[in-house]
């Protein structure tokens, strides 16, 4: 539950106010009830570092998706297509963002025209491919409510509905038969796995090559107890929270005694940079007056979005580093070990060197290169 992976996006957290389509830029379609279904298209930019040239062209998009317990709900995110003369087909990524906070200010489709999106940077090395990418911005995440924050089916239905999204809007020329790749680490880790666990049965049309997918929280209460009165367990009552947003049978403010009210309530309307330090160094217990992680509904909840279960359709290259002092080295090797056990194509790698938000940036070079394989056609190399 701890995502500081985008410590990465934690200097982009402090991005601006989420500015809405004008009237006179977005547009509604006429039928919009599947999901991946557009409701609105705006145009937008994408700049790695304020006022960056990318050669790219990017709309905000808003799409409609499914939540964890599978009622319909509209997402944000924001589609860039390469502006390099390519006529041809041209493979899309859709792409999960780390932490970047649960309020809506937060969302990467408010951070990508001002540059102030350090993930960006990484997005971008996908562009210079001549690739597409979506971005979702996750249910809550620039949309009313708050941000259901590491519910990981919710994460992977938004993944794969901004793919069909991207697919569905004519302004970016991809055909339905795009083949399309699936990416993400930490938050985004377990957005992408949830995305490849779901894809056969939630999403079977698309033409998913692959899946790269890193520093995954494959088990949020294995997670929570590492992190328990780290300098970064504030990001386990963010992670309460996004639970609580998504099922709020479970009253996470009547387990909180006054500081973690407090908390909490700064937490649903923070960005990470903020979050991560007033949380720091605090354990359940000085915040609460009985544990909700002790009860069985809670549990139940979380065991939701525990990784492992299905065996994904398509190749996976999972990375994880062994220094990893957020997502316990122990708890990705598992998820591999569940997935090769169900008869998955996982190729794993170690992290050697590096922690949490090092890896990211060490393995985006092999993340994508790895991509590009399943693209062209190449056999994969499981080492399962």
């Amino acid at each position: 539950m701890r995502l500081r992976s985008t410590a990465l996006a934690a200097v982009a957290a402090l991005a601006l106010g989420l500015a809405a389509a004008s009237p006179a830029t977005a547009t509604a379609t006429a039928s919009a009830d599947r999901p991946g279904d557009l409701v609105a298209v705006a145009p937008s930019a994408f700049h790695p570092l304020p006022g960056q040239p990318t050669n790219t062209k990017a709309w905000k998009i808003t799409y409609r998706s499914t939540t964890a317990d599978g009622a319909a709900d509209v997402v944000t995110g924001t589609v860039i297509v390469p502006q390099d003369g390519r006529t041809g087909p041209r493979p899309l990524v859709t792409y999960a963002v780390g932490t970047v906070g649960m309020g809506d200010s937060c969302a990467p489709s408010n951070n990508f025209p001002s540059g102030t999106a350090m993930e960006a940077n990484l997005i971008q090395q996908l562009t210079l491919r001549g690739w597409a990418v979506v971005v979702t911005d996750y249910e809550g995440l620039g949309t009313p409510g708050v941000h259901t924050y590491t519910v990981g089916p919710s994460a992977g239905h938004a993944m794969l509905d901004a793919a069909r999204a991207a697919l569905r809007l004519p302004e970016a020329g991809l055909p339905a038969n795009t083949p399309i790749g699936i990416m993400g680490y930490s938050q985004g880790g377990q957005a992408s796995s949830w995305a490849a666990e779901l894809q056969g049965s939630y999403a079977p049309e698309l033409q998913v090559k692959g899946t790269a997918t890193g520093g995954v929280p494959a088990d949020l209460m294995k997670v929570a107890d590492f992190n328990n009165g780290s300098y970064g367990s504030g990001l386990i009552f963010m992670a309460a929270a996004g639970q609580d947003a998504a099922f709020p049978e479970l009253k996470l403010d009547s387990y909180l005694n006054p500081a973690g009210k407090a908390l909490v309530s700064g937490l649903r309307e923070g960005c990470v940079a903020i979050d991560a330090i007033a949380g720091s160094f605090k354990r359940i217990s000085d915040l609460t007056t009985r544990d909700p992680l002790a009860q069985p509904d809670w549990r139940a909840r979380l065991a939701q979005s525990r990784l492992g279960g299905t065996a994904p359709a398509a190749p996976v290259y999972q990375y994880h580093a062994l220094g990893d002092e957020l997502i316990p080295y122990a708890v990705g090797r598992e998820l591999r070990s569940e997935w090769c056990a169900r008869g998955a194509d996982v190729e794993f790698d170690t992290v050697w060197v590096g922690e949490h938000v090092s890896g990211v940036i060490s393995h985006s070079l092999a993340a994508g290169n790895w991509l590009a394989d399943r693209f062209a056609g190449r056999p994969t190399h499981a080492n399962c």
